[in-house]
């Protein structure tokens, strides 16, 4: 990135406020990264948890399957699911808050005694796909987030405080070289108008 600078004072002092801005930045981005992190693996064992549980209950309902033909299976529906939201480094991420089921009418004793547990296990297993889903959701965001806030640590640390730092750099050699010349010009001035100041006096 190349950065636009005079070889001036302004310039210089423009300079310095923009590193001492990113200087100051920097921990706290690196800090963000560092969080984002954490949770970006935390979410990833979260998500696994969730899938090892959502295929246990696979299998218990596999091990029902010749009981389900007899099952009606629109006795359950999703009514509602509410959503909030949770900032985490500063990342607004969605939580599931709860799931309403709506659980049609059916008769108790023309049913089979099974058909409890089979609404209660089609339950656990929409609970379990929808959790999962949110917890998918959330884990792209703060992976996005991550490698966002990745990119800014390694713009700040890598391009923009060594390219500010070196302009400044430029900046301060070329302001002494010219204070050197003038006070080299001021001196061979001086020492001129010293000699013919002598050749007057001599005269």
């Amino acid at each position: 990135m190349a950065i636009k600078f005079q070889y001036n004072k302004t310039s210089h002092q423009q300079l310095e406020k923009q590193l001492h801005m990113r200087e100051r930045m920097l921990p706290i981005i690196k800090s963000k990264e560092s969080a984002l992190r954490m949770e970006v693996k935390r979410c990833r064992d979260d998500a696994k948890i969730l899938a090892q549980k959502l295929e246990d209950q696979i299998l218990n309902y596999e091990a029902m399957f010749a009981l389900w033909n007899e099952f009606d299976a629109s006795l359950v529906k999703i009514k509602d699911v509410k959503i909030g939201i949770k900032k985490i480094a500063g990342v607004r991420t969605p939580i599931l808050d709860h799931i309403d089921f709506e659980i049609q009418p059916y008769s108790f004793f023309n049913s089979p005694k099974w058909f409890f547990d089979g609404i209660e296990l089609l339950k656990k297993l929409a609970q379990l796909a929808i959790e999962q889903e949110f917890v998918l959701a959330k884990l792209n965001q703060l992976e996005y987030a991550r490698k966002k806030t990745t990119q800014k640590v390694n713009l700040f640390e890598k391009v923009q405080i060594p390219g500010y730092e070196d302009a400044l750099l430029k900046i301060k050699r070329f302001m002494e070289d010219e204070e050197n010349l003038s006070k080299s010009s001021q001196k061979i001035l001086k020492s001129i108008q010293h000699k013919r100041r002598e050749e007057v006096a001599n005269q």
